[in-house]
């Protein structure tokens, strides 16, 4: 029999998405309550919630939650959870709500569509100086994730959530948006127990091509997860990533070995939290481990190139069941002639083509030639349509 790891925190997944049945009665009650809009980031976590991929969440947290998971990595519980979810709103709305109102939380950018009926149980005023510091070790305003936090609304609202329209989110990404009950599913029918997860929001070139297939050579199979939340400026949009990583499955990969999916979060650049808060949300998808390379979700200088890596070595037993898949930083190497880590080529720095997915976009704008130690040529051909389209 084949077993997955289990979802994070209890024994069966918790998506909170309001059954096909309700769905109708709840969009109705809505329009009679107060509402709350969303950031981009509120409504990313929303939809994570919805799928079950935050289990074991119950809806926005609590300050002792929110307190727990600055400080010790944990909810008030006990369990393991690294990163704080809430849901921020101005001093005047939150003057509005009482406990044990109801509320509807909507999407600014879709015209304030309904999206979940929230129950409050709890209102308080996080310090932002403190979840930053915290979080991300710094509480520098040039950070992305700093600048997001810092930009919250000062009161946060805590309650269990219902969700009853997800959006175009999984419309618009219908071909890979895929829910933890669902990649649980898509693992068993491959006959996958032991599954990697790599994450990316760059089209992949040799450097990913190369540590995913070690994963593959000692795991069963690959699960390419593809970030669709908002990105930063001058990034790929998913639609042409999807098409170029199909190209690399379709021509350098043996059949059944590496699968691709999207979900819909929205990166806090939060360095070594976030590579634990990424290997939390892969164990609910069923994979028993993640790619954890150098520098994973960091941004700019303010992480080591290990730091995402060593942090998992600080857990206590039982905090994580998926483990990380450290792997050193990959480059092509001249004088190897072909693709290696740092820890098994012996040759400087003269030897190496280094590969970055800020380089390709730069060399894909210029047009310039790109060598086949770089990306592979089916996936340059879909990057290059991409860039002629931009610029008509």
């Amino acid at each position: 029999m084949i077993d997955l790891v289990p979802p994070h925190g209890r024994d069966i997944l918790s998506p909170l998405l309001a059954e096909k049945s309700e769905r109708a009665e709840l969009k109705n009650k809505a329009r009679d309550l107060t509402m709350v809009p969303m950031s981009s980031r509120e409504k990313s976590d929303l939809l994570l919630l919805s799928m079950g991929a935050y289990t074991p969440l119950e809806g926005f947290m609590g300050e002792l939650d929110w307190q727990g998971a600055c400080q010790a990595m944990k909810l008030e519980n006990g369990v393991f959870w690294p990163v704080p979810v809430t849901l921020s709103a101005t001093s005047e709305l939150a003057d509005r709500i009482r406990i044990g109102q109801e509320v509807v939380l909507v999407d600014p950018e879709e015209d304030n569509l309904p999206m979940a009926v929230m129950k409050i149980t709890e209102k308080y005023r996080p310090s932002h100086d403190e979840e930053c510091t915290a979080v991300f070790g710094t509480a520098d305003r040039a950070h992305p994730g700093v600048q997001k936090v810092m930009a919250q609304s000062p009161v946060n609202l805590a309650g269990k959530v219902t969700v009853f329209d997800e959006g175009k989110f999984p419309e618009m990404f219908s071909e890979i948006y895929v829910r933890p009950e669902e990649s649980r599913k898509m693992f068993l029918n491959l006959g996958w127990s032991r599954v990697t997860a790599f994450q990316t929001r760059n089209p992949m070139h040799r450097s990913h091509e190369h540590l995913v297939k070690i994963a593959i050579d000692i795991t069963d199979g690959v699960f390419i997860h593809q970030v669709l939340g908002k990105l930063k400026p001058g990034d790929i949009p998913a639609d042409v990533r999807v098409n170029a990583i199909d190209a690399l499955i379709r021509n350098y990969f043996a059949e059944g070995t590496a699968v691709q999916a999207g979900y819909p979060i929205e990166m806090r650049y939060a360095g070594p939290r976030e590579a634990l808060f990424h290997a939390l949300i892969r164990q609910n998808y069923g994979c028993s481990h993640l790619i954890v390379g150098r520098d994973h979700a960091g941004v700019g200088n303010y992480y080591g190139p290990l730091d995402a890596q060593r942090i998992f070595d600080n857990l206590w037993e039982g905090a994580l069941v998926t483990q990380p898949l450290k792997i050193d930083v990959t480059f092509y190497c001249i004088k190897c002639d072909g693709m290696v880590t740092a820890k098994n080529c012996p040759h400087g720095p003269e030897e190496r083509i280094v590969i970055s997915g800020t380089r390709q976009r730069e060399m894909l704008t210029n047009k310039e030639e790109i060598s086949t130690k770089f990306s592979r040529p089916e996936v340059v051909a879909v990057l290059r349509e991409y860039y002629e389209r931009l610029d008509d």
